[in-house]
C-alpha cells in the first residue's frame, strides 16, 4: 500500500468523490473535511466564474484541504446524420426541443487558467488525460495532480504523465464512467480485483471508487492494495448534498430495481437507475457532449415536473446502502 500525498489524507481514509450537476456543494465538501475526509468540488458543467465562487465558499468556511475535479476535453464525435436521427427519436419526449448540435470543451482552458492563477491543493482529471505540460504546470504551483482511470493500461498512461495519484473507478460506480475511450466495453470485474491489477501495474497510490456502500467494501478495497477509498452515490441522500428531491426519492423508491450503464442522456456511458427514458433508448449512440446538450431540455423539464422517469438518476450499484442524515454520520458508518 503506497503512501498518499499528505493533502489526500491518511491511508485507509474514505474520500467523497466530486459529482457534477448539483450533488456536490461547498457545504458537502466542507462537512466532509470537518469529518476528517477529503472531498473535491465538481468543476464539470459550470463556468470558471461559478467554480471560483464555490472555491471561495469552501475557503470561507475554513476548509484548506480540498480538491477540484475537471473534465478533460475528450469529445466523442457524432455524425450529423446520427445526431439528427437521435434527435428525431426524442422529439416526443416531454420538454424536447430541436437543439442544434453543439460541441464544447467545458471551458477547460478558462478553468485551468483559474486554478493555475489561484491554486487549490488538489486537481483531479476525468474523461481524458491532460497533456504533460498541464500536469507539470499544476505541480509547479504546488498542486497535487490526480487522474481517474478504469484499467491498468489507463493507469500506466497516467503515470507516464507524471500525476501523483490515481482514482481507480470500477464499473459499479454511479454517474459517468471515467473510461478514456467511451467506445470500449468495460470489463465487469469486482473492484478489489481491478485495484490489484492497477497496483501491480504502477507505483502510484490508488484511491478505489465504485460501488462502495459498506465497511466490508472499504476493507476489501484496502486489502487489495488501495491506499484509500472514495464514495459518491453513498452520500447522495445526505443533508449537505445538493441532490434534487426527485433523485433522493428515487434512490429510496423500491420501484427502481436496478442500475445500468446508459448512453441515453449524454452520449457517454454513465450508470443510472433504470427508468422509462433509459428503457426507451437502450440503443442511444455515442456522442458526448453533443447528446448531453440535446437532452438537457428534457432533463430540465423532468426536474421541474418532479418526474423521475425522464431524469438522469445517477446511481452506483450500492445505491440501496445510501443513508440519510449528515455526511459525517454516513462516513462514520464506513469507517467503524
Amino acid at each position: 500500500m503506497v503512501q498518499l500525498p499528505g493533502v489526500l489524507g491518511s491511508v485507509g481514509s474514505v474520500h467523497v468523490a466530486p459529482m457534477a450537476g448539483g450533488p456536490t456543494t461547498p457545504a458537502l465538501v466542507t462537512a466532509a473535511a470537518r469529518a476528517g475526509s477529503f472531498a473535491q468540488l465538481a468543476g464539470g458543467y459550470g463556468t470558471a466564474e461559478s467554480l471560483a465562487a464555490e472555491i471561495a465558499a469552501v475557503r470561507a468556511a475554513g476548509t484548506s484541504a480540498f480538491g477540484v475535479n475537471l473534465f478533460v476535453p475528450n469529445p466523442v464525435p457524432i455524425s450529423d446524420a446520427d445526431y439528427d436521427h437521435y434527435r428525431s427519436l426524442l422529439a416526443d419526449e416531454p420538454g424536447a426541443t430541436a437543439v442544434a448540435k453543439r460541441e464544447d470543451d467545458d471551458a477547460w482552458h478558462e478553468k485551468v487558467a483559474l486554478l493555475l492563477d489561484d491554486p487549490v491543493p488538489v486537481v483531479s482529471f476525468t474523461f481524458g488525460l491532460p497533456d504533460t505540460a498541464t500536469v507539470e504546470a499544476f505541480r509547479r504551483r504546488g498542486t497535487v495532480a490526480v487522474q481517474s482511470v478504469t484499467d491498468p493500461d489507463e493507469a500506466r498512461q497516467a503515470e507516464d504523465l507524471g500525476v501523483d495519484a490515481l482514482v481507480v473507478q470500477g464499473i459499479a460506480a454511479g454517474g459517468h464512467s471515467a473510461v478514456l475511450d467511451p467506445a470500449r466495453v468495460l470489463a465487469d470485474r469486482p473492484l478489489p480485483e481491478l485495484v490489484r491489477a492497477v497496483v501491480a501495474a504502477t507505483a502510484l497510490p490508488v484511491v478505489a471508487a465504485g460501488g462502495i456502500g459498506t465497511r466490508d467494501d472499504v476493507a476489501a478495497a484496502l486489502a487489495a492494495g488501495a491506499s484509500a477509498t472514495a464514495v459518491g452515490t453513498f452520500v447522495l441522500r445526505t443533508e449537505e448534498a445538493g441532490t434534487s428531491d426527485t433523485h433522493r426519492r428515487a434512490l429510496a423508491d423500491p420501484a427502481f430495481r436496478e442500475t445500468v450503464l446508459t448512453r441515453a442522456f449524454t452520449g457517454r456511458p454513465a450508470r443510472a437507475l433504470v427508468n422509462d427514458f433509459v428503457r426507451a433508448h437502450t440503443d442511444a449512440p455515442l456522442g458526448y457532449p453533443a447528446l448531453h446538450h440535446l437532452t438537457k431540455p428534457i432533463r430540465s423539464a423532468a426536474a421541474a415536473a418532479h418526474d423521475p422517469q425522464h431524469l438522469h438518476l445517477w446511481a452506483g450499484r450500492a445505491w440501496r446502502d445510501a443513508p440519510t442524515g449528515s455526511v459525517a454520520d454516513a462516513l462514520a458508518t464506513l469507517l467503524g
